[in-house]
């Protein structure tokens, strides 16, 4: 059996997000085992080739998983423990795929286990904030999170709490599942892509008058001739292909060329295969020949889409065993082909009819529906506009009606000598003659204390009367 670095195959596949379900599996695998490469006989003297750092660590990207974090940190956990890697060495795909591999997860240490168990609550609780989330954004209710957690098939949602043999299982086969469909995802979206700009290129049209729009016209084929007009492409994989990087990118002697050695020149990781990025490599030259960023009429999004159809054609001729791995020995078989001598012509996008006229009609009617339903939320939004600003102004013109009611209440009060009365009916002015709360009452003159009860008051003497007897 032949070991290879595995990490630096999955690094990749999760660059090109395009995985087939046995190299989805080598996804959740590759980071758990730490394997020697195997040795390359190649002359290095021969090539320029950059240095690589020994011991560096490569980061993977992004997998666009939407739990591409969790499945990170598994695999990271996972690879800790000794008895999981030894047991991952002696795997095959199919081992792995029956979930025969999970069940050895009962027999990883407690520390890893607890680990595990941690970072799958972690995980639940981030998807029940994302469906509250959701959910409140349309202002619902009665939020039953057991039942919307089952949307999401990368973990056992029965059993929130730690993480089983089931869980690894679920996550393998989701990342399985997902990843497999992005090559055909990515094509169904370039098509998409084209069809929009030829509805939004028509669109345009339309607005023009007749001189305008034949100019337009005009321009439009003379781009499409120019991009077309580019030296020609050689089938990818073929032996003119490979002699051109040959003598151009790695600028050897084109009488020398050799199946063997061009392989372990470009097997960059020294893995003992070619993989998708090293393949889609060997393709920059031809593509050179066909797009330039610098050329109005190349779209380098139809770039990508070109290199992606030239790996996947080279996959399908050279990859035996459909691994998504070219070996040297497939890569040797491949070469004796007659294709490999005399391939046929390669026919380069602006060659091909990407799509029908039915095709871009049903597209535009899509868009057209979905013109029509943002239309009417737009009326809706604003007739509730208009509701609020109604409701606003009627009851705007209700604290008015009750705010002159109580000025002319209050001018009402003044006039008829009663003091205005504040917000909780107290007197605002202090009438004659009478106190505020609190104040101590006056005596009668004579006295500091006042009488005791069943005594009357005599009455106070005048002036007067102390000077007349």
């Amino acid at each position: 059996m032949m070991y290879v670095n595995l990490c630096d195959l999955v690094s990749f596949q999760m660059k090109r997000l395009s995985v087939l379900p046995q190299q989805c599996l080598l996804l959740m695998t590759c980071l758990l085992m730490a394997l020697e490469a195997v040795p390359i006989d190649i002359d290095k003297t021969k090539v320029k080739a950059e240095g690589q750092v020994e011991g560096e660590k490569v980061e993977n990207p992004d997998t666009g998983l939407y739990y591409d974090e969790y499945l990170r940190q598994v695999i990271d956990v996972l690879e800790t423990d000794k008895h999981f890697r030894e047991k991952l060495q002696t795997a095959d795909i199919e081992e792995i795929k029956s979930g025969k591999l999970s069940r050895e997860l009962d027999l990883v240490s407690h520390h890893v286990r607890t680990r595990l168990d941690e970072l799958k609550r972690q995980e639940v609780a981030r998807l029940r904030m994302l469906i509250k989330a959701k959910m409140d954004s349309v202002q619902d209710t009665g939020i039953d999170h057991q039942a919307l957690l089952k949307q999401f098939e990368h973990l056992n949602h029965q059993n929130p709490d730690t993480f089983e043999p089931k869980d690894l299982d679920m996550l393998i086969k989701a990342a399985t599942s997902d990843l497999e469909n992005y090559d055909k995802t990515r094509h169904e979206e370039f098509k998409k892509y084209e069809m929009m700009k030829e509805h939004e290129r028509r669109e345009y049209l339309k607005t023009l008058d007749e001189e305008k729009r034949k100019r337009e016209e005009s321009k439009f084929e003379e781009m499409k001739k120019k991009h077309g007009d580019h030296p020609k492409v050689h089938h990818p994989g073929s032996k003119d292909q490979l002699k051109e990087v040959w003598e151009e990118a790695d600028g050897l002697d084109p009488n020398e060329f050799d199946p063997k050695t061009f392989f372990k020149l470009h097997d960059v990781n020294n893995d003992g295969f070619l993989d998708e990025q090293e393949l889609e490599a060997l393709f920059t030259k031809e593509l050179e020949k066909v797009y330039d960023p610098k050329n109005e009429e190349d779209d380098m999004v139809e770039m990508e889409e070109e290199r992606l159809r030239m790996r996947e054609h080279v996959m399908n001729e050279v990859d035996i065993n459909k691994d998504r791995l070219v070996t040297l020995e497939e890569f040797l078989r491949a070469t004796e082909k007659k294709e490999f001598l005399e391939p046929d012509s390669w026919e380069t996008l602006d060659q091909q009819q990407l799509f029908t006229e039915d095709e871009l009609k049903e597209f535009e009617n899509h868009i057209s529906q979905q013109e029509d339903e943002l239309r009417k939320k737009a009326e809706e939004l604003q007739k509730q506009k208009e509701e609020l600003q109604r409701q606003h102004d009627q009851l705007q013109a209700q604290k008015q009606e009750l705010q002159q009611v109580v000025k002319q209440m209050e001018q009402k009060k003044l006039q008829q000598g009663n003091p205005p009365a504040g917000p909780g009916g107290e007197l605002k002015i202090q009438p004659p003659g009478e106190h505020k709360a609190g104040d101590a009452p006056q005596h009668p003159a004579g006295g500091d204390q006042p009488l005791p009860p069943g005594h009357a008051q005599e009455p106070a003497v005048r002036n007067d009367q102390l000077t007349n007897p």
